[in-house]
């Protein structure tokens, strides 16, 4: 838990250019959008189960709640900052908690971030649009080591949502669901392997959704890293930078807003850990930028 302030401060720190806010926390009805009413009920009145704890991995408190709460609310702020301010590229320096089912949490996850902001954003957006009658199609890359297994549950009967998940075969969950694309990396995999997989991954993906997606959500996950506890696989450094690029540059390339959430890292040190988050995160201002000097340029012209 000890990551997320010392990400924060590492941030503001030492990449200026980013714009840091205070997570606001998910409403009950914005949570309802992706979870059952009884599991939300549950969560905030602090009746879960022993069982129920386990499964999430850690015990109730009000502040385990707010925190879920927030967690949501940044995903679902950085969205929106992509997506309807136009910022083509926005971050939670938490979230990705994919393994949160429609029906009750898991592995460390309560609720489910990026299913929740994907669903209000589709909502928002024929808000803003009343006229158009398109829908708002989304993408979920998610490159946690572990699978995406809550948010291709949600996902399971939903065209409008595209789930990418490229993971470790061997790791947690053991028992997988089926995304749109599932990629199982083996014990080992190294950074040319992963890379090579993620450009095939990304372009099988693009050719297979029906329409381009208006929006996409990219779970950056550290724990693909060869020093990690809990990852199998053993990616650089400087290989999980390059996929945070090689991602982030084929969005910008096809237009495409993103959403980034930092997901998983369970680093033997710390320090490295947090590293990882940073760097995903200077890709992401990186980008940005790119997006803005080419709004620029067009404007001019």
């Amino acid at each position: 838990m000890g990551k997320y302030a010392l990400l924060r401060q590492a941030v503001q720190a030492q990449l200026p250019g980013i714009q840091v806010d205070e997570a606001p926390p998910a409403s009950e009805g914005e949570l309802a959008l992706a979870h059952d009413p009884a599991w939300i009920t549950a969560v905030f009145e602090g009746t879960t189960s022993a069982a129920q704890q386990r499964e999430i991995g850690f015990p109730w408190s009000t502040r385990m709640v707010e925190r879920a709460r927030r967690s949501v609310g940044a995903t679902i702020a950085a969205a929106r900052r992509a997506l309807l301010a136009g910022d083509g590229v926005a971050a939670n320096l938490a979230g990705g908690t994919h393994h949160a089912y429609a029906h009750k949490g898991s592995g460390y996850c309560v609720f489910n971030d990026v299913a929740v902001a994907a669903r209000l954003m589709q909502a928002e957006w024929h808000r803003h649009r009343p006229t158009s009658r398109a829908l708002l199609r989304v993408w979920v890359i998610d490159l946690d080591v572990h699978q995406g297994n809550g948010t291709a549950s949600i996902f399971a009967a939903d065209d409008t949502v595209f789930t990418l998940s490229m993971h470790g075969a061997k790791n947690f969950p053991f028992r997988k669901e089926v995304s749109d694309l599932d990629v199982d990396l083996p014990d080992g995999c190294d950074d040319n392997a992963y890379l090579a997989a993620l450009d095939q991954a990304l372009v099988s993906a693009w050719a297979r959704q029906a329409e381009p997606p208006g929006l996409a959500f990219f779970v950056a996950g550290a724990d693909p890293h060869e020093n990690d506890r809990l990852g199998r696989l053993k990616l650089s450094s400087a290989g999980l930078a390059e996929r945070d690029s090689r991602v982030l540059r084929f969005l910008r390339e096809r237009g495409v807003p993103v959403a980034v959430s930092m997901a998983g890292g369970y680093g033997r040190d710390l320090a490295t850990t947090v590293a990882i988050h940073q760097r995903t995160l200077q890709e992401a201002l990186l980008s940005w930028q790119e997006i803005a000097q080419r709004t620029a340029a067009e404007s001019f012209e």
